[in-house]
C-alpha cells in the first residue's frame, strides 16, 4: 500500500492492482481564539502553531487584531484548521480558547459555547486602570466559576511560575502550547509542534521554548 497526498485528496496505491484507487476525505474544521495583553508573546504563538499545522498537513489560516499591543492591550488572534474558507470566529464558534492571561480568557468567554475547551493562565497582569485605581480586576475563582458554568473543560494553572522553571519567565506562550497539544483537539502531533519551536523561534531559546513546551504538556495532563 502506498498513499500519496494532494490537498484534501488520498490517493492509495495497492499492489498489483492496476490503476490508483481515490478516496476524497475531508478535515474537520476546528477553531481556536489566543487571547494576550501586549508583550506576551500571541503572534510568536501563532507563528510556531501555523508552522506546526503545515509540518502536519494540516491546512490552517489565521488573522491577528492588535489593540494597542505596545501599551499592554489585548492582542487576540483567530486560528482555524482544516477545511474552512474564513478565520473569522464569531461568538460561540470556538472550539478551543487559549488565555494567557486571566482577565482577557474571562472577557472572550463570548466566543465560547457548551463544547469549548479553555485553557488559561491563572498569573494576573493587571491592565493600568487598575494599578492606578480607576479600575477592579475579576476573583480568579469566580472568574473560574464562570468559565466551567459556560464550556466543556476548563484548564487552568499558573503558567508563570512554569515558565520560570523552565528558565525565562517570556516562555508562557510555549508553556500554553504546550497544554494546548496535550488536549488533542488540534489535529497536530507533539513533535511537528516541537520542530517548530526549534525552527520559528530564536536559536539562543529553544532549548528553555522544550522545556516550556514540555511543562504545559504535563500541567495539562495533571489539570
Amino acid at each position: 500500500l502506498r498513499l500519496q497526498f494532494a490537498g484534501n485528496q488520498v490517493r492509495y496505491f495497492v499492489a498489483d492492482s492496476g490503476s490508483p484507487k481515490i478516496r476524497e476525505t475531508t478535515m474537520d474544521t476546528t477553531r481556536l481564539i489566543i487571547v494576550a495583553v501586549g508583550g506576551q508573546g500571541n503572534l510568536l504563538a501563532s507563528k510556531v502553531l501555523g508552522e506546526a499545522a503545515l509540518l502536519a498537513n494540516v491546512p490552517v489560516r489565521m488573522s491577528e487584531i492588535h489593540g494597542m499591543a505596545q501599551r499592554g492591550g489585548v492582542v487576540e488572534s483567530a486560528i482555524v484548521f482544516g477545511d474552512a474558507q474564513s478565520t473569522i470566529i464569531s461568538d460561540g464558534e470556538a472550539d478551543v480558547l487559549v488565555g494567557f492571561e486571566p482577565s482577557e480568557t474571562l472577557r472572550a468567554l463570548n466566543k465560547c459555547n457548551a463544547n469549548t475547551s479553555v485553557i488559561t493562565n491563572l498569573a494576573p497582569l493587571p491592565p493600568f486602570t487598575v494599578a492606578i485605581g480607576r479600575g477592579t480586576y475579576p476573583d480568579l475563582d469566580h472568574a473560574q466559576e464562570l468559565i466551567r458554568a459556560k464550556t466543556t473543560r476548563l484548564i487552568a494553572f499558573d503558567a508563570v511560575a512554569l515558565a520560570r522553571k523552565a528558565g525565562s519567565v517570556m516562555a508562557v506562550n510555549i508553556v500554553l502550547l504546550g497544554a494546548l497539544i496535550q488536549t488533542s483537539i488540534l489535529p497536530i502531533p507533539r513533535e511537528n509542534l516541537e520542530e517548530a519551536i526549534r525552527t520559528k523561534t530564536k536559536a539562543a531559546f529553544v532549548d528553555v521554548n522544550l522545556a516550556a513546551f514540555d511543562l504545559g504538556y504535563k500541567a495539562a495532563a495533571g489539570n
